[in-house]
């Protein structure tokens, strides 16, 4: 109950801020929050059945007692997700992009679901050429977390980074997005970005890399108003989209 009340207190705070990452004005949705499977404690993510306002406008968030920002953070998750044009929230881009939207409004609430680690201890293969045409695989969302964390350091906002990433589709690409946002040749964009990452003095250990959540303004401008609310993104049976723990 404490939960559900924390967030009817919190959403209309998540809703501005995820108004203003998209350009847009997010649709109506309802929100259960349960121990979904079994958790109390956030792990269990949040999902819904679709990524628009028609499909997906029911949102599982799993109940996470004592730390309502949990639930703020999943709810956003799935919220974002609903603004990517139906598709783009089922691969590689569309969930690092979710899950730095879910980060910036609750403070990094969700920093023990990281994957970009998980990129990095893997040899960093490259998901910034190409898209991954999953949202469950840890290297590729993790890619996409460090390149975003990237791109925020250069003082690029997550609300242009989202509104440039929505219309390339499920097909678009990271290198793609640096070329458009910066004028830059996209076909530079993975070595560029890797001189960045071999330039890191302690390699990759979080999702943000290279600060870039200190850059993002809705961190500073939609400050939480009552509970410090706080983690994840695999696809669950039945091609619904859920944040989970990446534990693969």
């Amino acid at each position: 109950m404490q939960n559900a009340k924390a967030l009817l207190i919190d959403a209309d705070r998540v809703v501005q801020a995820n108004d203003h990452f998209f350009g847009t004005s997010s649709g109506s949705v309802n929100v259960i929050i349960y121990a979904l499977d079994g958790k109390t404690d956030g792990t269990g993510g949040a999902d819904h059945m679709g990524c628009d306002y028609m499909v997906g406008n029911n949102i599982e968030v799993c109940a996470s007692f004592g730390n309502s920002a949990r639930v703020s953070a999943l709810f956003e998750a799935e919220l974002s997700e609903c603004n990517m044009s139906d598709n783009l929230c089922g691969v590689s881009t569309g969930e690092a992009l979710s899950r730095w939207c879910a980060a910036s409004v609750s403070n990094n609430a969700l920093s023990d679901f990281a994957t970009a680690p998980a990129w990095f201890k893997d040899g960093a293969p490259d998901f910034v050429t190409h898209t991954d045409p999953t949202d469950r695989n840890a290297d590729s969302t993790g890619c996409g977390m460090a390149f975003i964390s990237w791109l925020l350091s250069h003082n690029i906002a997550l609300a242009t980074v989202a509104q440039g990433l929505v219309p390339l589709g499920a097909n678009g690409t990271f290198a793609q997005l640096y070329g458009n946002l910066t004028g830059k040749d996209p076909t530079t964009a993975w070595q560029a970005f890797m001189d960045a990452v071999r330039g890191l003095p302690g390699g990759v250990s979080s999702d943000d890399p290279f600060g870039g959540m200190t850059t993002v303004e809705t961190v500073l401008a939609f400050q939480p108003r009552s509970h410090r609310l706080q983690p994840p993104g695999t696809a669950a049976p039945g091609g619904r989209t859920r944040v989970k723990r990446r534990g693969q």
